[in-house]
């Protein structure tokens, strides 16, 4: 198992739509996926789990990943919640 601690830095946090991006990355990977804000650990692929979080944006969270593709997930899921406001999934210029 692997764990990281990311700063969020997406505007908004981690609302509905990064949200939904977060899962829908971590469903690519068969690793198991965590997300921990204070003693609360969410399901990495459960989006309901992860809004339960409310993550705001300057946040740390632990992001944890155990399975075969472990590494390669964690770096993807760590570029996601570090993104740029215009690098975000489904942000319009």
């Amino acid at each position: 198992m692997l764990e990281k601690q990311v700063i969020v830095t997406l505007p908004q946090g981690l609302h509905a739509r990064p949200a939904s991006a977060f899962v829908q990355t971590a469903s690519v990977f068969a690793s198991d996926i965590g997300l921990r804000k204070g003693g609360k650990t969410a399901n990495g692929k459960s989006i309901i789990s992860i809004m339960s979080l409310t993550v705001a944006q300057g946040e740390q969270v632990s992001l944890t990943a155990d399975g075969p593709d472990e590494q390669r997930a964690l770096e993807a899921l760590e570029k996601l919640l570090t993104m740029a406001v215009e690098q975000q999934p489904g942000a319009h210029s």
